[in-house]
């Protein structure tokens, strides 16, 4: 089979996914988001979960999970091109326009940033969490690349100035070539990154807010130092597996607020839509450097990760 056959049943195989997504997101309700809406930011106020419950009622139209849609209440993601060379270090441009059709020129920062970019391979690898720049005219840009070929997700965590809410726009870029996919790690408690080993307690309770906790260690020893990154000491992102319905939150507490320590403990409040499988990402920061630990959890039935006992999760809620 030629690379051209093979993208072209990649592709197709993608289309019946995201369309099931569609029907799916439909009944799941929204991750993170006030009543009504489709999508506002993950971080929860005082450990408490925000508004928007999954349990649909009456008529009312239940919104799709984040970064579903590419247009969402006027606004649309629209890159300059769909496809980037795998391998191959690219300038990647994008504008997010208004109802109007015109290039959104003025945000309000979310965590320290105008705009988010957030990608992910459509099987959960490649993860990058990246910081674009304004060219000018409501063009954004960022040099990147794409390890290995097939589709990937791209996503912007934005709010126009003016919107009444954050907007979670998602995207489909190829990298050309053989798609060989990766398998999914099984789920499991402790990741293992840059010599730093991250321990994940706590579970995924779909239609309410869920209570995590991601606790840094070294050398066998707890990480009491780590440094704000994006307003925070921690920056978690989700993904559901198959449709990439995307979940953005922040821990519990920030620095400088008299309470919250700078590890080894960081404590997430998290909102899944629905049953299923979930990669987690958790960015942190430590001696000037941001690593990333990944994670493979499961909401529902089956959960492969363990609540907390009752003092483990007073130990941990303020970063222990």
């Amino acid at each position: 089979m030629n690379v051209a056959t093979k993208l072209g049943a990649y592709a197709l195989g993608l289309a019946a996914v995201f369309g099931g997504a569609l029907g799916v997101g439909a009944l799941t309700g929204p991750v993170g988001a006030d009543s009504g809406t489709s999508q506002t930011t993950g971080h929860v106020e005082g450990g408490h979960g925000g508004g928007g419950s999954s349990h649909g009622g009456g008529n009312t139209p239940t919104p799709l999970p984040g970064g579903l849609q590419v247009s969402q209440d006027g606004y649309t993601l629209n890159p300059r091109t769909t496809t980037i060379p795998a391998g191959r270090r690219t300038d990647f441009r994008f504008t997010v326009t208004g109802p109007d059709g015109k290039p959104v020129t003025r945000y309000t920062p979310l965590h320290g940033k105008r705009l988010h970019l957030i990608i992910a391979r459509r099987d959960l690898s490649g993860f990058q969490h990246l910081h674009p720049t304004e060219a000018g005219g409501g063009v954004w840009t960022i040099p990147l690349t794409l390890p290995d070929p097939g589709a990937y997700r791209f996503f912007t965590d934005v709010r126009p100035e003016g919107a009444p809410k954050q907007l979670t726009l998602g995207t489909d870029i190829t990298a050309p070539g053989d798609y060989e996919p990766t398998p999914l790690p099984s789920p499991a408690q402790v990741a293992e990154v840059d010599g730093y080993e991250v321990r994940l307690d706590g579970a995924l309770v779909p239609g309410r807010s869920s209570r995590i906790t991601l606790t840094v260690s070294k050398d066998g020893r707890p990480v009491t130092d780590l440094e704000p990154y994006l307003e925070a000491y921690g920056h978690l992102v989700a993904l559901r597996d198959r449709d990439l319905a995307y979940l953005h939150v922040h821990p519990d507490g920030e620095p400088g607020d008299g309470r919250t320590r700078p590890g080894p403990s960081i404590t997430f409040y998290a909102e899944v839509p629905s049953t299923g499988t979930y990669r987690l990402y958790l960015d942190f920061q430590h001696k000037g450097k941001v690593r990333t630990a990944e994670f493979t959890a499961t909401a529902g039935a089956g959960q492969a990760v363990p609540p907390q006992d009752d003092h483990g999760g007073g130990d941990h809620r303020h970063a222990d």
